[in-house]
């Protein structure tokens, strides 16, 4: 098995940026959904699956330079700390976020049609859903890909890895759980499946709704009364990982 593809986003939301390496530390992926837009008023952070167009909106976070691409404007520039932290609601679960000033906030409230303003994490992996880390394999996106009878671009995903499986069944990664991977300089706990919901059915570039996706894979992998697809890991050690990179399942120590 190797890495086939490598994925964040510096905005929570926005959309999903191509990597060819990554940090992963301690919390995570280093820069992964740093900034976030918050409607100030509500207390929330807005979602990608209430708000689709954050997908279209392309965010890079190098050298303390945050650029954001917003309906055909980008702004890039250094982002200040305004002083001004909100305990806002991500999921039923309160974190805190540092407002940014600067030209972002107008820009996201046009686009969305409601007043909003641009914040920064104050604490590493705050407005992630799960675990900070998401795996996708080839050999179920290509199963997926037969059901729907369409391509399924990856992105839609929105996997920090897709790991090339080759000729491996469909959902090989469930039966990860539990287990260790090392790829690249780093190892992973593998945690529990992905609860997938309308994200994947938005395009992972226009940000518009239009495919049959989830409803296709709730038809063979709904689990209870969840539909699952791919699976959630932890970091166990820190260390670069690289598209091309091995991947390989930790033998499970005998009892």
């Amino acid at each position: 098995m190797r890495i086939r593809d490598i994925g964040v986003s510096p905005l929570k939301g926005g959309r999903h940026q191509p990597r060819t390496d990554l940090l992963l530390a301690a919390e995570g992926p280093v820069g992964d959904r740093e900034f976030a837009v918050v409607d100030r008023h509500a207390g929330t952070v807005l979602k990608t699956v209430e708000h689709p167009l954050l997908v279209s909106c392309e965010a890079t976070w190098a050298g303390g330079v945050l650029s954001v691409a917003i309906d055909g404007r980008r702004i890039a520039e250094k982002p200040t700390l305004t002083g001004d932290v909100l305990e806002v609601d991500y999921w039923g679960r309160h974190t805190p976020m540092q407002v940014v000033e600067g030209p972002w906030a107008q820009e996201f409230s046009r686009l969305l049609g409601r007043r909003v303003v641009l914040t920064r994490s104050a604490v590493a992996g705050a407005v992630v859903y799960g675990d900070s880390i998401t795996i996708s394999t080839t050999s179920s996106l290509a199963r997926l890909a037969r059901e729907s009878n369409m391509t399924v671009d990856s992105r839609r995903f929105r996997s920090t890895f897709t790991i090339d499986t080759g000729d491996a069944e469909a959902h090989v990664e469930d039966s990860w759980v539990g287990r260790e991977l090392e790829l690249g300089g780093a190892r992973l706990l593998v945690k529990d499946g992905i609860p997938r919901c309308a994200v994947i059915d938005v395009d992972p570039v226009t940000g518009t709704r239009g495919s049959d996706l989830l409803k296709t894979l709730a038809g063979y992998r709904l689990r209870s009364s969840d539909i699952m697809f791919g699976i959630y890991a932890e970091v166990l050690r820190p260390g670069t990982v690289a598209v091309g990179d091995d991947v390989r399942l930790v033998p499970s120590p005998l009892p």
